[in-house]
């Protein structure tokens, strides 16, 4: 397969066969730039292998599931995480409390919902099924941001070896879910993980420290992060803090 085939000619995933391993990254197409194949189902094992491999779903309710490889692939290294000086003022005021894995359902149907003016949505009722069996089995993790117990933001992803790929955030509150991410950054690089993706790009990202590589590159990076071992307690639910900023 050429990257000018058509959608058409992309692969079908057996459904049937969670384990059937995903094409090669090369097939991707360049137009839509990453797509690389069709349908199969949201399994736990076929989540974990998509992820492993640098591969991930993202479609909306009334497209057969796509699964996605875009080229390039924005990272975050967790060393080289930005903090603007507002951003880190807004820190230093403690205005919200940070947990982690405490409301991971909430945190999902958070990031599910319509924002402005847009009515739909990507994290489907089904991801959301998916990405909760996820986290019930302990490999999908989530940060909260609360004010005066209330949610008021926060984000989800996937921990594998020493990668948190990183999935959707939400706010309600003052940049609710940019300290989120923050306080996850510094936790992740306090337990010895490597790199954080991020997917795809976007102005908030890059103000963040993220950073594009190629897709050969990326998936040179999980072939050998993926395979380091982080010990499951980490991820039990906590309150989460930083050192001085």
């Amino acid at each position: 397969m050429s990257n000018n085939n058509s959608i058409h000619n992309l692969l079908w995933m057996d459904p049937d066969d969670p384990t059937a391993p995903f094409p090669p990254l090369k097939n991707a197409l360049i137009e839509p730039d990453g797509l690389l194949a069709l349908g199969g189902d949201l399994s736990v094992t076929r989540l974990l292998n998509a992820y492993q491999h640098g591969v991930f779903p993202w479609y909306s309710d009334e497209q057969p599931i796509m699964w996605w490889s875009p080229n390039p692939r924005t990272i975050l290294l967790p060393e080289n995480l930005k903090i603007s000086r507002s951003l880190a003022k807004t820190i230093r005021k403690q205005p919200y409390s940070i947990t982690l894995n405490n409301a991971f359902a909430d945190v999902i149907s958070s990031c599910a919902a319509p924002r402005n003016d847009d009515d739909g949505t990507w994290i489907t009722i089904k991801m959301q099924e998916a990405y909760c069996e996820l986290h019930r089995q302990g490999h999908a993790h989530s940060v909260e941001a609360w004010q005066n117990g209330k949610l008021v933001g926060g984000l989800y992803g996937i921990a594998i070896g020493r990668v948190f790929f990183g999935e959707s955030m939400f706010s309600r509150a003052n940049d609710a879910s940019k300290i989120a991410f923050v306080y996850l950054v510094h936790y992740l690089t306090e337990i010895g993980f490597k790199m954080i993706d991020c997917q795809v790009d976007s102005a908030h990202l890059q103000s963040l420290g993220a950073t594009q590589i190629s897709r050969h590159l990326f998936s040179e990076k999980l072939s050998s992060y993926c395979e380091q071992t982080i010990n499951g307690s980490h991820f039990e639910k906590q309150v989460l803090t930083l050192d001085k900023m």
